[in-house]
């Protein structure tokens, strides 16, 4: 991204070459623009050294008389981050004085760009009301940020409860800024998603269950692939060794059937849709010992289970006409048909259908997946990682909210 940085005339101006270099390891094209003032503080040199551009702080170069464009600048910047911003310079922002390049910079800039303000300035100036008129004034600007300064006793003992926030924080504020906008712009932005992983343990006593060897993968696979595509994912997952690493991944661990059930309830009606991935256990012991079971003297045992709750078809009969609903079938016989008949039953907007008859694909990284749709529409594209196929699933949930 291309960014302005604004330095203006402050002590905590040295901490922007902090901001500087990280902001261009981050990967972006900066230029630094300066107020007179600023420079009294810290060196273009420095700066222009970090940036890889020379500094702007005049209208005209002093060594040729060329013209600093103000307007080809603010054409060229995705972002303008004023940090340190004085109290001059905040006034002159707010009410539009124009007598220096970085105030004119800020007036020829686009009305969508964002302007990111770092107040740097004594406590007494930064809480005089003027400031705070001023503060306030710019941040109900459109596409206008004030990030505070840093607050604390920390911050107080030491330099004030005015100083500038940390170069860390604010750098950290652009790049979830940015982050954001590039979600926004993702099929399933704006979209909240329940997704299932992994097993269920149905506990025989406090060390031993029923389970099944469901690694989570495909589940964990998707719920990346959904959030990568703008989703706010709620994963409901089982006793699984996997790991999330979106951040607007929100999971939610459950042991049992029940517990499962009882997650999926509670989320789906405030989901736009759900994709049912977990190897739910289809039977259990509902009568599970307090204390370990002893092998000798017990003559074997014998277990009598009942059927667990059904998730995807509690589901199915709570789905809203404005909801999407995706399942998981594992088969060995008739796959087909009877994932077809599952997606009817259960009220599936369209069905993944793994099938047992070539391999397993339970704990693989990999996965052999017919898609099958409700509307007859039907896709095979042969063995894939799982990855891939949480992508591919991924674009035709967000594709079954554009169609009629």
């Amino acid at each position: 991204m291309h960014i302005i940085l604004g330095i203006t005339g402050s002590i905590a101006a040295y901490k922007s070459c902090t901001l500087l270099r990280l902001l261009v390891k981050a990967g972006h094209e900066v230029q630094v623009v300066m107020t007179p003032s600023a420079k009294e503080f810290i060196t273009p040199l420095t700066l222009a050294t970090l940036s890889r551009k020379p500094v702007v702080s005049d209208f005209f170069d002093r060594r040729d008389g060329s013209w600093h464009s103000h307007v080809d600048m603010s054409q060229w910047a995705d972002m303008l981050i004023v940090a340190p911003a004085s109290a001059s310079t905040i006034a002159k922002m707010t009410h539009g004085i124009a007598d220096n390049i970085l105030v004119t910079t800020y007036l020829a800039q686009r009305p969508d760009t964002p302007v990111i303000v770092c107040p740097a300035m004594d406590l007494d100036m930064y809480s005089h009301e003027a400031t705070q008129a001023n503060l306030q004034k710019l941040h109900a600007r459109s596409h206008h940020y004030v990030v505070e300064p840093a607050e604390g006793e920390l911050a107080s003992l030491l330099v004030g409860k005015g100083r500038m926030q940390e170069p860390e924080v604010i750098a950290d504020f652009v790049g979830r800024y940015f982050a954001e906008q590039q979600r926004s712009s993702q099929p399933l932005y704006g979209k909240r998603v329940l997704i299932t992983a992994g097993p269920t343990h149905e506990p025989i006593d406090p060390v031993r269950f029923i389970g099944n060897a469901s690694s989570g993968r495909m589940g964990f696979a998707l719920a990346e692939a959904f959030a990568v595509m703008g989703a706010e994912v709620e994963l409901v997952a089982g006793p699984v060794a996997c790991t999330t690493h979106q951040p607007h991944i929100t999971r939610h661990d459950v042991m049992t059937a029940e517990q499962m059930h009882s997650a999926c309830l509670a989320l789906f009606p405030q989901c736009d849709g759900a994709v049912l991935c977990a190897a739910v256990a289809d039977f259990t012991y509902p009568h599970a010992h307090a204390s370990k079971l002893k092998r000798e003297g017990s003559g074997g045992l014998n277990l009598s289970l009942v059927p667990t709750q059904d998730i995807a078809a509690a589901l199915g009969q709570m789905k809203r006409e404005d909801q999407r609903l995706v399942g998981f079938a594992l088969e060995s016989d008739d796959g087909e048909a009877n994932a077809k008949e599952k997606m009817q039953r259960k009220h599936f907007d369209f069905i993944a259908l793994n099938s047992m008859q070539h391999s397993n694909p339970i704990g693989s990284d990999s996965n052999d997946i017919v898609l099958l749709f409700a509307d007859g529409r039907r896709e095979a594209s042969g063995r894939s990682s799982k990855a891939v196929w949480a992508q591919r699933i991924a674009a035709h949930f967000a594709a079954l909210f554009t169609m009629s």
